[in-house]
Order: C-alpha cells, then sequence, then structure tokens
C-alpha cells in the first residue's frame, strides 16, 4: 500500500473532521501517505492527534486551505459550525461550498495527482474538482447506518411529501426493524428552507462515487449498511468504529477533536477518587445547547439523584441566563460529588475511566460510538437530525441506553413550554434507571461490554471494518493503477 496518497476532506464541524483524523490514522498505519485538508482554525485544534500519529512513524500531514467566510458576512476566524449561530448557519455552508476554489488551488500545487480524495458526504462541491483532475473519490458518512437508511427510504417512499406537519407520526417504510417517528425526529442534514440545492448536490455527489465509507461496524449495523449499499448501488465499507483505533499518547487523547479547557490530570485525579462504575459524564456534544431553563431543570435533577458526575457544561461560557444561575449557588452545593468543566471536555480520557457508569449523551454519533467502545451504557438526550435515529440504536436495537425523555427536537416545541421537555424529577428518574444498581442494569453493562469488545474486534487485524478498510485500499488502488 505504500506510495498511496489519499487527500481527505471533511466538513469543518467537530463531528466531521473528528472521524476523518481517526481515518487518516488508520490508513497511514498501512503504509499510505495521508493530507488532511481543513482551515487554519480546524488545523489547529487537530495538531496534537495528528502530531502524535507523526511521533509514531506515521505519515499523516494537516494542509491549511483558506475558509471563504468573510465573504459572506461571517467573522474572520468563525471557520467551524460550532462557532456559527443559528442566523449565520446558511451563509457557513455557503463559504463551505465555496472552499472549492482554495482545495483547487491546493491541488494544483502538488507535485502529483493524489490517489484518492475522500470527501465528507457534506462536500458534495469536492465532485467537479475530482473529474476534472481525474482523481478517484469517496465519500465518508459520519452518521449511521440506521440513520442514512431511514432517511434514503423516507425520501424514495415519498413519506416527507404525504405528512401534514412536523409532529406526523409515521412507520419507516422498507425497513429491517419497526421504526417509528416524524419528520422532526427523521430529518436529514440538509432538509431546511432554502437548503434544498446543498440536499441535491449531496445526492448527485453520492452517486457519482467511487465508492462510500460510513463510519460503523457489522456487529450493531450489518444489515443497515448492506441496504443502503444496495439501496445505492455503491460499493460501501464500513470501517469504524474510527475511534476504537486507540490514542496511546495521552496528551493526544486529551485533545482529539480540540484543547480541553480544563487540565486533563485534574479530571483524572477526580475520577481517580470515586468507585467504579458510579460517575454520571454528562455532555451535549459541540453544537447543541440547552435552553436555560431546561438546563436548570437537569442540573436539579442530578444533584437530587445524590450521584457523582462530571458535567462538560459549556453553556456557562456564553449564556448570561446559566451565568447567573450557576453564581446562585449550584456548583457549591455539589462540590463533593460534581465536577464542572466549562468548555471542551477530554472526553475519551473520562469515558475510559473505570469510575465512569453512564454517560449522558446528545447522541450525536461520535459520542455513541465512543459510549459503545468504552462499554458505558448511554442515557439519552437527542437534541435534532441523526441523533434521535442514535437514540432508537441504542435503546430500541442493542438495549444498552436509557431515554432521558426527549421527544422532539427543541425547536419544535411551542413557545409555552420555553425550551423544557424534561423535568427535574424525570432527569433524577432517568438517572436512577440508568445507575441504579439491580437486574436491569447488570444486563445493560453486560450487554454495553459484550458490544464494546465486538467494535474492538472489528478493528482489529481479522476483523469486518479491518478487512473492509482493506479492500478498499486495493480498491483505490486499482482505481489509481487504471487512471
Amino acid at each position: 500500500m505504500s506510495g498511496l496518497h489519499f487527500l481527505l476532506v471533511p466538513l469543518v464541524a467537530q463531528g466531521h473532521i473528528i472521524p476523518m483524523v481517526d481515518l487518516a490514522r488508520l490508513l497511514a498505519a498501512r503504509g499510505a501517505r495521508v493530507t488532511v485538508v481543513t482551515t487554519p482554525v480546524n488545523a489547529a485544534r487537530n495538531s496534537a492527534v495528528v502530531g502524535s500519529a507523526r511521533r509514531a512513524g506515521l505519515d499523516v500531514e494537516l494542509a491549511e486551505i483558506a475558509f471563504p467566510g468573510p465573504e459572506l458576512g461571517l467573522p474572520e476566524g468563525a471557520e467551524n459550525l460550532d462557532m456559527v449561530d443559528e442566523e449565520h448557519d446558511l451563509a457557513f455552508f455557503q463559504a463551505v461550498w465555496k472552499m472549492d476554489a482554495p482545495l483547487e488551488e491546493y491541488v494544483r500545487s502538488l507535485p502529483r495527482r493524489p490517489d484518492c480524495l475522500v470527501a465528507d458526504a457534506c462536500n458534495p462541491w469536492t465532485a467537479a474538482l475530482c473529474a476534472r483532475h481525474g482523481i478517484p473519490r469517496l465519500v465518508l458518512h459520519c452518521p449511521s447506518a440506521y440513520f442514512l437508511l431511514a432517511t434514503h427510504n423516507l425520501s424514495t417512499h415519498g413519506v416527507y411529501g404525504r405528512v401534514a406537519d412536523e409532529l406526523e407520526t409515521f412507520e419507516v417504510p422498507d425497513f429491517p426493524v419497526r421504526a417509528v417517528g416524524n419528520k422532526a425526529t427523521f430529518r436529514g442534514f440538509f432538509q431546511w428552507p432554502h437548503k434544498e440545492s446543498f440536499q441535491r448536490d449531496v445526492a448527485e455527489a453520492e452517486a457519482t462515487a467511487d465508492g462510500l465509507l460510513i463510519n460503523t461496524f457489522r456487529d450493531i449495523e450489518g444489515v443497515f449498511v448492506d441496504r443502503y449499499a444496495a439501496a445505492l448501488g455503491r460499493k460501501t465499507w464500513a470501517i469504524g468504529p474510527t475511534c476504537a483505533s486507540g490514542l496511546d499518547d495521552a496528551d493526544a487523547k486529551a485533545g482529539r477533536g480540540n484543547r480541553a479547557d480544563v487540565d486533563a490530570d485534574l479530571v483524572v485525579s477526580w475520577l481517580d477518587a470515586r468507585p467504579p462504575s458510579s460517575v454520571l459524564y454528562i455532555s451535549f456534544g459541540s453544537i447543541a445547547h440547552l435552553a436555560a431553563k431546561e438546563l436548570i431543570q437537569l442540573a436539579g435533577g442530578l444533584e437530587a439523584s445524590r450521584r457523582p458526575f462530571v458535567w462538560a457544561i459549556k453553556e456557562a461560557r456564553s449564556d448570561a441566563d446559566v451565568q447567573a444561575w450557576l453564581a446562585e449557588g449550584f456548583e457549591n452545593r455539589v462540590k463533593d460529588r460534581g465536577l464542572l468543566i466549562r468548555g471542551w471536555a477530554p472526553l475519551v480520557t473520562i469515558l475510559s475511566h473505570a469510575a465512569v457508569g453512564g454517560f449522558l449523551t446528545h447522541c450525536g454519533w461520535n459520542a455513541t460510538l465512543e459510549a459503545i467502545v468504552h462499554g458505558v451504557p448511554a442515557l439519552t438526550w437527542p437534541n435534532f437530525s441523526d441523533q434521535f435515529s442514535s437514540e432508537r440504536l441504542l435503546v430500541d436495537v442493542l438495549n444498552i441506553g436509557v431515554r432521558s425523555g426527549v421527544k422532539v427536537p427543541a425547536m419544535s416545541l411551542p413557545e409555552e413550554a420555553e425550551g423544557v421537555q424534561v423535568t427535574s424529577a424525570e432527569v433524577e428518574k432517568a438517572v436512577a434507571e440508568l445507575m441504579d444498581e439491580g437486574p436491569a442494569r447488570t444486563a445493560r453493562r453486560a450487554r454495553a461490554r459484550e458490544i464494546a469488545a465486538k467494535a474492538k474486534a472489528a478493528m482489529e487485524e481479522g476483523g469486518s471494518s479491518y478487512a473492509d478498510l482493506t479492500d478498499m485500499i486495493h480498491h483505490v488502488a486499482e482505481l489509481s493503477r487504471k487512471n
């Protein structure tokens, strides 16, 4: 495999860059040369992991291209989706689509054409560039195969067009398992007003790709992967969970995706003082934000639960209402058993610690896979898009999750709800269901450990994902030879 040069182009969003950098390490471990092309801000965020890979002898590098955000009115340096508010969301994706020009300039500067470009599914604008230069192109999907197949079937069967409103209930047609929901909880990434052209571009680029990659593994999603591959008629490989490839370097582990806003050693020391499987970790990822009133309800439930917890509470940095509420003394009241991290937390460091026995998660696919890989049962609190599908997979299919009680995205709530779906009493009850000792928890934890073992085995030599990645590399080598 040596001599192959892969160019990886992730969407500039945390949930997409992280698995793409993981994939870079996996390809380099097979002897390929790999370049991850992103913007300066995102290159800086991922320098720790790439630096660790290079110190380990892997041929991985970051290449920086300009982000055209300022041309569309975005602030200078706002180069990641988590740096943009809802008002500028459309302009952000318009800027993403304009990244074709700086990428073209970069490709033309290379001494020879790359053997393959792996593009995030949300970067369909790479298709024309690859066609101009004769570069084989693969598409990487970052959500679950469950979600991909569900939204595909709903579109092809015309369900989205038949429902009267956002909350009308339907069952996903021609699906391997029974899945009931509504448009609000089965919405694709670009199924929003004014983003229809983005959705068309994504579909067209996927249909002409030389193959599809999905960050999942066959033990949990084999039937969904195979059905999706058949529906699209494209060669498809399940090459995950990429997070199971492991990070031996403690600094790289703590800085995966971004530099942590807390000293990881302090977090580890705090966890070391707690009994095994006793701590609940709470994180809502990089984009999802709880309304202040919902966050206060969550805090009330955590306080009433009397259980130790670590909470990545990024709202404490940006929401004045949350800051005012914190000043009233919550942190002091729970100081003996609660650790608050104001910003980005070292997720892998925390989830891999023996003291952690539960994960309250927004069900982003990266976080879902991290929970699976580390054998930690989940308390599910989805916010939008594919996160409700991740919840269904964790709770209904894999039986390693407990629902918090969230029914719809916050934006679908009536105004009088003020953003609150789950009361403090309901939080307390859900935490008890996840963390209380008893037959149900014992069975859930055993199942989580069993799936974690399968996830790691899938990535090792002889495993299904290892074999799929090998086959993909052979496929690229053959395409490169022909070209």
